[in-house]
């Protein structure tokens, strides 16, 4: 039998797929059980029609095989005839080999059940009722072996108790299965729904966010204009105050802060449009993002460490992957500026960044649900920063975990796939 088909993805080809391999199976236990019955045992039997019948099941095999390489899927109606088609082998099988005096004629629950377990109900409910009359037909139309007289001992066996016994191990394994793949299956095609069901209303809420922040970025401009006046008017006025001079000029920066981040915010949404992500050295890009955070919090005192390992970790990155981290570097410092640990570590396949406050933690009410929907970690927050966040860090095949560290604080994960340094 061929081993090397590759699985098709629909449910019927799967169900096929498992079918070939039961049949397989299962001819292949009664060839061996007709060789032994007749060598050892003297059954006294039609050799060629018994042999005939085998070889006729293992061409079907063969053309299922065959018949799986090609592009056109498999519907319920192949597949009931399939089933058919083993329903009418048993039988023939049987007919030659004792009719219902044969030990293993119970094997027609399993095509019942593995049409139960498949099929739509009409064709569960033929299989079903194709086996009942062929098993009635064959309790009077047989040709008879003696040997499989209940009666009939070997050794200490009776004969059609040893042969109920191996019916009952045969379909029992064979049931279990194909029952634990389809089943395993169904289990992994639901989950591939709901996380996908999970991305799309992700993508959805990004999507809202995104409309909202172009609109709020188009309307601040005027009241950041409007207040960088007055501030200049102010700071005239103040002539002579340096305190006051002080404090309007750190006004000033933050307002030029905002009006620069807008304008980078809408010159950045017009390059990605066009550009591809960029590949960079993993630390370089960790230092110059925690660089640009530091002008934005001078009041943070922070450690910024690196693994000692060979090789240079390299990840894909763009302007948005940026902005995740930072929010979440904004979030340690919200908890607490002092003594926040940035460590870099990666493995073969991904990076790992390391981000320890000592603020108060998370609290396990909402640990679970952080990132997922609009939660947040601060008594005032929106949680939209934490939700776009882990949008943009999954959206790169990434994942980010927040822990409450053993010695207080939080820790914050955030895992990344390796990439390889452009050629």
């Amino acid at each position: 039998m061929p081993a090397a088909l590759p699985l098709p993805l629909s449910t019927p080809n799967r169900n096929l797929v498992r079918l070939t391999f039961v049949r397989g199976i299962t001819w292949t236990g009664f060839l061996a059980g007709v060789i032994v019955g007749i060598e050892l045992l003297g059954f006294e039997l039609e050799v060629p029609a018994v042999i005939g019948v085998i070889i006729g099941m293992a061409l079907i095999n063969i053309a299922t095989w065959w018949r799986l390489g090609r592009p056109k899927a498999v519907t319920h109606g192949e597949y009931l005839v399939h089933l058919l088609a083993d329903v009418a082998g048993l039988t023939l099988l049987f007919y030659f080999t004792g009719g219902s005096n044969n030990p293993f004629i119970t094997y027609y629950l399993v095509p019942v059940t593995i049409a139960a377990a498949t099929l739509p109900w009409r064709h569960a409910w033929l299989i079903a009722a194709t086996s009942m009359i062929a098993y009635t037909i064959l309790m009077v139309v047989y040709q008879p072996v003696p040997q499989l007289s209940q009666g009939h001992e070997f050794g200490t066996f009776n004969l059609h108790v040893l042969g109920m016994w191996l019916n009952f191990g045969l379909s029992a394994g064979l049931v279990t299965f194909f029952i634990y793949k389809m089943a395993h299956a169904l289990r992994s095609r639901d989950q591939a729904l709901s996380r996908t069901r999970e991305a799309a209303l992700r993508n959805e809420q990004v999507l809202a966010v995104a409309t909202q922040a172009a609109g709020t970025a188009h309307e601040l401009g005027t009241p950041l204009s409007t207040m960088a006046i007055l501030l200049a008017e102010m700071r005239a006025e103040a002539g002579g105050n340096p305190l006051l001079e002080k404090d309007l000029e750190v006004m000033r920066q933050q307002v030029d802060i905002c009006k620069s981040r807008l304008h980078h915010l809408v010159a950045s949404a017009d390059r990605q449009r066009m550009a591809e992500p960029a590949t960079l050295d993993a630390e370089q890009w960790l230092a110059g993002i925690v660089q640009r955070w530091l002008v934005l919090r001078p009041d943070v005192s922070h450690r910024l460490e690196s693994a000692e390992r060979r090789g240079r970790p390299w990840l894909v990155v763009d302007a948005t992957l940026d902005q995740a981290l930072t929010n979440l570097l904004n979030n340690a410092a919200d908890a607490n500026p002092e003594d926040i640990t940035i460590r870099l570590d990666w493995k073969d396949d991904e990076v790992i960044i390391d981000i320890r406050d000592h603020g108060p933690g998370v609290a396990m009410s909402i640990a679970d649900q952080l990132g997922e929907t609009f939660v947040s970690t601060k008594s005032k927050g929106m949680g939209i920063g934490l939700f776009l966040t882990h949008a943009t860090i999954n959206r790169f095949g990434g994942g980010v975990s927040l822990y409450n560290h053993p010695d207080g604080g939080t820790l914050t994960e955030v895992t990344l796939p390796r990439s390889a340094p452009d050629a």
